[in-house]
């Protein structure tokens, strides 16, 4: 499973390169999520006798892949996810089934367009997970990986990652200037 994980971030890095892009995924990712798991905070359910919704149960199997394949990436993205589904159930809580509908569509189109723009305009190419649907669940693992990499947590992604980056830019006619001296 983890040579899978690191293989499908590599395949999304080399679509990924773009700053503006980036950011557009670091505000797209979370307001999809919101919008997807805020119709399931409408339904109740009871697990071992606690009162939950839907939604945290539905978003378990996720997190449980996403710590599989990496687990300090997975516990990351589990942190985000609380807080998420907080402001989901708030939401849900305080509006009407109605507005709770119209809310979740709007939030779940406002991210994908931030996303496509991000591919359209500043990547030029489209998203990813057009042909390969995994790379939906790459995309957070990416942005988390990024952040740790950025933090100087990970040296073993940012060695994965650059490495990539150089195969790329030498298939793309590029040069190498790590090799160059």
């Amino acid at each position: 499973m983890r040579e899978f994980f690191r293989r499908q971030l590599v395949y999304y890095a080399q679509a990924h390169r773009d700053r503006v892009n980036g950011v557009m995924h670091v505000i797209g990712n979370p307001v999809i999520f919101i919008g997807v798991v805020l119709p399931l905070c409408l339904v109740p359910v009871t697990v071992f006798g606690i009162q939950t919704s839907l939604a945290p149960i539905l978003v378990i199997p996720a997190l449980l892949l996403w710590t599989v394949w990496d687990v300090v990436l997975g516990l990351a993205i589990v942190v985000a996810a609380i807080p998420l589904l907080f402001i989901a159930a708030a939401i849900a809580g305080s509006v009407s089934v109605t507005a709770v509908f119209v809310i979740a569509v709007t939030l779940f189109v406002l991210g994908w367009v931030l996303q496509i723009i991000g591919h359209q305009v500043f990547e030029g190419k489209r998203p990813t997970l057009v042909d390969n649907p995994v790379q939906m669940l790459i995309s957070p693992m990416y942005i988390f990986a990024r952040l740790f990499i950025a933090l100087g947590w990970r040296p073993d992604l940012a060695a994965i990652l650059q490495q990539s980056q150089q195969q790329l830019s030498l298939a793309e006619g590029g040069v190498d200037r790590s090799r160059a001296s």
